[in-house]
């Protein structure tokens, strides 16, 4: 009589550690350009947001003669001038600065080392 041998089963245990070991690889190369990707989007979120808030303070200070220098908050701007439900929001945390007119508007993060950004 033949001697049946014994099929594999599964994966040995050397199998595993290599598929482990392959993904922690992509997953170092990947998540680093996962939160790259994320902050530019946030930066060029929050430089959209500066650009409207400015066009909005340009609106407001054509329409009522401001000189510049005048102060300008944000319950002149928004809802009038600036469409939402809410004033915009800095998406990295920062806050916004409106500035008098003339001037123009900036976020608390800008120029920090791990999040450059401002109006251009």
């Amino acid at each position: 009589m033949l001697a049946r041998t014994n099929s594999r089963a599964g994966f040995s245990l050397v199998e595993m550690m290599v598929v482990v070991l392959i993904l922690a690889i992509l997953l170092a190369i990947a998540v680093p350009q996962w939160y790259a990707a994320r902050g530019k989007a946030h930066q060029k979120v929050c430089m959209t947001q500066l650009r409207e808030i400015d066009g909005a303070k340009e609106f407001y200070a054509a329409e009522h003669r401001l000189p510049p220098g005048a102060p300008v908050t944000e319950a002149n701007l928004w809802p009038v001038y600036l469409k939402g439900s809410a004033f915009p929001a800095c998406p990295a945390g920062g806050t916004y600065v409106i500035q008098p007119i003339g001037t123009a508007p900036t976020c608390s993060l800008a120029g920090a080392a791990t999040f450059p950004h401002a109006i251009d």
